[in-house]
């Protein structure tokens, strides 16, 4: 992994058709964080956030703090390594619970499902923010999150949340170019979202059917696979992988056992999307759907 150095001003140079070099992109990002005086950064421990977090230190050293949220719908590793980060670099942090299931309109999962989590936290993040003398509060999303169906980007709108990374211009690539340049370890770390995500819109959502997407997770992330996602349909599992790795289930040992796994901890079917992995895959039931029908 490259150290923290100068920033390559030729690599890069166009990713989002902004004509804007990533040098120049970044320095953008750290005007906006230090015009912000001072922030907290809901961190999750991912690409993102943490490149957030970063900057907004290396900007305004103690005028920030991390906000992490530990929930029934966010595994307990992603919060220990954030947690570890945060440490390491010498950031103030707190950790709140969230029980996202306790929201109304968040078990019932319509397409408003995020909507409803995200005001949730962002309402505790504003109140903690004032509660601390901190002027805002900030989460990691970047320019290529407007492109796909994000109904918690309009909760942090409504809250007054910022975005610097996404205000300056910077896409995912961009993200992982300025964290490898930077020496960040999550500059290479598989896109994560919370187990919500895993089920079909109007699938309840109950504590152990997250229990059963993070242990079939959880164990083929033990067999190495990175970048997966298993997706709860009732009886059926269905499993993405990058389709670099598809190959791997032909060996019949592996995949006798990660049947024999997924089995275990209560499905009784078990299926290979030819797809592969994908963000936003349980949203494309909703490119079919009439506006009206996204429900409330």
């Amino acid at each position: 992994m490259r150290r923290r150095g100068k920033i390559d001003a030729t690599r890069n140079r166009n990713p989002d058709g902004l004509g804007r070099p990533l040098p120049d992109k970044l320095e953008k990002a750290k005007k906006i964080l230090r015009e912000m005086g001072s922030v907290l950064v809901a961190f999750s421990g991912g690409a993102d956030s943490t490149l957030l977090l970063r900057l907004a230190h290396e900007e305004l050293g103690d005028r920030v703090m991390a906000l992490l949220a530990s929930s029934p719908t966010y595994p307990e590793f992603e919060i220990q390594q954030a947690k570890r980060l945060a440490e390491e670099w010498g950031i103030r942090y707190l950790e709140v619970f969230s029980n996202e299931l306790q929201i109304p309109g968040f078990s019932q999962n319509t397409p408003r499902r995020c909507y409803h989590c995200k005001k949730e936290l962002f309402s505790l993040c504003r109140k903690k923010a004032e509660t601390l003398g901190l002027k805002y509060v900030a989460d990691g999303s970047n320019l290529d999150d407007i492109g796909d169906y994000r109904p918690g980007m309009e909760a942090a709108q409504e809250l007054g949340i910022r975005s610097p990374l996404k205000e300056a211009g910077l896409t995912k690539k961009d993200v992982r170019e300025l964290s490898y340049q930077m020496g960040l370890p999550t500059w290479d770390k598989p896109s994560f979202a919370c187990l919500a995500s895993r089920f079909p819109y109007g699938t309840e959502i109950t504590v152990q059917r997250l229990g059963q997407v993070e242990k079939a997770e959880d164990f083929l992330r033990g067999l190495g696979f990175r970048q997966m996602r298993v997706r709860y349909h009732g009886e059926l599992a269905r499993v993405e992988l990058e389709p670099k790795e598809m190959g791997r289930l032909l060996e019949e040992k592996l995949r006798s056992e990660i049947v024999r796994f997924l089995k275990e901890v209560g499905f009784i079917y078990v299926t290979l999307d030819l797809q592969g992995y994908r963000t936003g895959a349980m949203n494309e039931g909703l490119k079919r759907q009439k506006p009206k029908s996204l429900g409330s």
